[in-house]
């Protein structure tokens, strides 16, 4: 912890925010100390993952909660996300430090150009000196192509930065192993793999109902950076300095696995499928065990609407999910291709047919 360079940092509404909504000067002011004192040495990098945009923009529609339909959340959205940057500016102003604002939905990060834009514009950011804001695009997200919550977010951005170490910031001081509330209740200081935990009952989103999330995503999301070589301090927002201090502080996971392919993780977690293919024994195989593409000679059937570049699942032939790819056809060009080879659609249809359905590159194994 205490040699980690390149640090994301993700703070929740519920510590930004009042519970009537609105942010709260302070507590801003409060985080922007910490972070600023940290990175001053010039040894360190901070991105900033700040949830906070819908909850700072009830107060001034008049919401006394965050709504439940999207319409309003990203009217919420579109005043709050004005308010939470200008007030982020303002603070880190005084130190002068720049920041700068970068939206995201899981769709652009899905897509490979997207994704490396992503990834080319947060890297020029930190190499001249300004401190990243991020948080997902709620003015223009739909259902099916929102993250659901910044924590998930903030482990995916954290695998794409190249990050060293990922703190995530909340009201809750660490991961317990009963309600945190009640007594006899003992915060677990390390989680070495997700086993040292399968006994523990998390919990969703507080009271206050300006976030999301809750200890269940913050655990979510914590096992998803440790999976991509990430560890990961959980602790509240007032512990931050002990955190990036290294001090001993809140809930912390050990790494438990390597670095995938950047885009393939934001694939596997952050994708919802358009639809699915059913494949056969011989392409499952292929496919998971050869990790090869998916031809239309493997394909079996077809099911969903679904668009050139879409995420799909692909099945077995009991139904089992076994990968997620991105399709180089619409759903209604599929038919015309199941169980054909790639040679016979390029004399029929022309040579645009002699391709693969889902490249390898744009595909992630699941696990069992």
């Amino acid at each position: 912890m205490a040699e980690a360079r390149r640090i994301v940092v993700k703070i929740g509404s519920s510590s930004l925010t009042t519970a009537e909504g609105g942010l709260d000067a302070d507590r801003v002011d409060a985080l922007v100390d910490v972070l600023t004192k940290v990175r001053n040495g010039g040894e360190k990098e901070i991105v900033l993952v700040s949830s906070g945009a819908i909850a700072a923009g009830l107060a001034p529609l008049g919401l006394r909660r965050r709504p439940k339909d999207l319409a309003r959340q990203q009217a919420a959205a579109s005043v709050g996300q004005g308010l939470l940057v200008a007030r982020y500016t303002a603070s880190f102003a005084r130190y002068g430090v720049r920041v700068g604002q970068v939206l995201l939905t899981s769709d652009d990060m899905a897509r490979r150009a997207h994704h490396r834009n992503a990834s080319r514009t947060l890297d020029q950011l930190l190499a001249m000196g300004a401190l990243p804001v991020v948080n997902e695009n709620d003015t223009v997200a739909t259902d099916e192509i929102r993250f659901g919550d910044n924590d998930r977010l903030a482990a995916l951005v954290a695998h794409l930065v190249h990050a060293d170490l990922l703190v995530l910031l909340s009201d809750v001081d660490g991961l317990y192993d009963g309600d945190p509330a009640k007594p006899g209740s003992s915060r677990i200081s390390e989680v070495r793999s997700p086993a040292d935990i399968a006994h523990v009952k998390i919990g969703s989103a507080g009271k206050a109902g300006v976030g999301t999330g809750g200890m269940v995503t913050k655990v979510e999301a914590a096992g998803i950076a440790a999976a991509a070589g990430i560890p990961v301090v959980l602790t509240s927002a007032v512990h931050a300095a002990d955190a990036l201090a290294a001090r001993d502080t809140g809930t912390y996971f050990h790494r438990t696995g390597r670095r995938s392919a950047d885009r393939l993780l934001w694939l596997q977690h952050a994708s919802t499928p358009q639809g699915a293919l059913t494949l056969d024994d011989g392409a499952v195989k292929a496919v998971v065990e050869g990790r090869k593409s998916l031809l239309p000679a493997g394909i079996a059937a077809v099911e969903g609407e679904f668009n050139a570049g879409d995420p799909v699942e692909l099945r077995d032939t009991t139904g089992r999910a076994v990968a997620r790819g991105l399709v180089n056809f619409d759903a209604k060009e599929i038919p015309q291709l199941i169980g054909r080879s790639t040679r016979e659609l390029a004399r029929e249809l022309g040579p645009a047919y002699e391709r693969e359905v889902v490249h390898r590159d744009d595909l992630v194994l699941l696990r069992a």
